[in-house]
């Protein structure tokens, strides 16, 4: 039954101009699991996060999400889609490649914007709910700082605080370590392990495979914008029976 799962997305296409980055996309999943998506640069994975928190809308399919559903029809707008759109907004937080911190906020400020804006909390509620996150990921004594103050690893971990407080029912993750140098990396994997330990519900799109291995409870290898393979960690990286997800795995092992 479609109430078995927290999201699920069926036959999901996006297009940019003439160029088709999603060609029929499915993805399943419960909650409290993490889904994590692998590929090669240009599969169609950061496309496919941003279509199921609907920051992109996609051309066809469907997207169900907390039990209710949504069609995509080409040509046609759905009268209700803003409506879901910030109902999506409400529940699904994403953190992003490059942090998207705004720059002229305190990494508070930046953490208690949405949660006011969006939830309608006061700001002695907001900063109290901020405070609370920010010393979860190890940064509350850079409250009144501004990001650019903060090393790459901590702006990472300012940007996971201000995704956790939403409180959202699922998180999303892109590439959240790509943009760091090398020795920030760990620092943030040790927060994102926290949060799979906690049983919080994720969608993770990555490189790191040694992490996407110990934490994964399903995987998803996307070509060129399909499904190529999915599976539980231990089926993908250890018993793929994909050549082309064979090839990528001994490219970045």
């Amino acid at each position: 039954m479609a109430s078995e799962f927290l999201i699920k997305a069926q036959g999901l296409q996006k297009s940019f101009g003439k160029h088709q980055v999603l060609k029929g996309v499915d993805l399943a999943a419960t909650s409290q699991q993490v889904v994590t998506i692998i590929g090669a640069s240009g599969s169609g994975k950061s496309t496919l996060l941003r279509c199921l928190n609907l920051l992109e809308i996609p051309d066809s399919g469907s997207l169900l999400f907390d039990g209710e559903e949504i069609d995509f029809q080409p040509g046609k707008k759905n009268p209700l889609m803003s409506k879901w759109v910030a109902s999506v907004r409400r529940q699904m937080s994403m953190v992003f490649q490059n942090f998207n911190l705004w720059s002229q906020m305190t990494v508070l400020e930046n953490v208690s914007l949405a949660p006011i804006k969006v939830l309608g909390l006061t700001k002695k509620q907001a900063h109290e709910r901020a405070g609370r996150y920010l010393d979860k990921v190890g940064i509350l004594d850079k409250a009144q700082d501004y990001p650019a103050r903060l090393s790459g690893g901590q702006q990472q971990r300012c940007a996971i605080a201000r995704a956790l407080a939403m409180e959202p029912k699922l998180l999303l993750f892109d590439e959240p370590t790509s943009a760091l140098d090398p020795e920030l990396v760990g620092e943030v994997l040790r927060i994102i392990k926290l949060l799979v330990e906690e049983e919080r519900s994720m969608i993770l799109v990555t490189h790191e495979i040694g992490f996407a291995r110990e934490v994964s409870s399903q995987v998803i290898f996307l070509h060129q914008g399909l499904v190529e393979e999915t599976g539980t960690a231990q089926q993908v990286f250890n018993h793929t029976v994909s050549p082309r997800c064979q090839k990528f795995l001994a490219s970045v092992l």
